[in-house]
């Protein structure tokens, strides 16, 4: 009876590491299919991130040029105005010649010596 019951034990104990065995592998299918999953909305996160990264540097591009193109608008107008002030003071000039001939001519005292000042611009 003793080798009746070592088989009894052997067969209960490799039943015993069949059902663990079973389970093992019912766990790692499960844990398999858990991580599938999460790879899947891994992925789909990472995409939406990309995505989210993609439009913000398209964004940040975009508001760049907005702004160097307003420096430049601001640099032409700057010019400009520079231009105009030229003109401006050479138009002065010359009035100022006109207005002086005539007085020469007129024999009128000169109102404008060598000594004319502008008057200080206002900061």
């Amino acid at each position: 009876m003793a080798s009746s019951a070592t088989r009894t034990r052997a067969a209960a104990a490799l039943r015993m590491k069949q059902i663990a065995l079973d389970n093992q592998s019912r766990t790692i299918r499960r844990l398999r299919v858990q991580l599938a999953t999460e790879r899947r909305c891994m992925s789909k996160k990472i995409e939406r991130m990309k995505a989210k990264k993609q439009l913000a540097r398209e964004s940040h591009v975009e508001c760049h040029q907005k702004f160097q193109a307003r420096i430049q608008a601001v640099e032409d107008s700057l010019q400009a105005q520079h231009l105009i002030i030229e003109a401006l003071l050479e138009e002065k000039d010359s009035l100022l010649q006109t207005i002086q001939g005539l007085q020469e001519a007129n024999g009128a005292p000169a109102p404008f010596d060598d000594e004319w000042e502008e008057d200080p611009e206002e900061d």
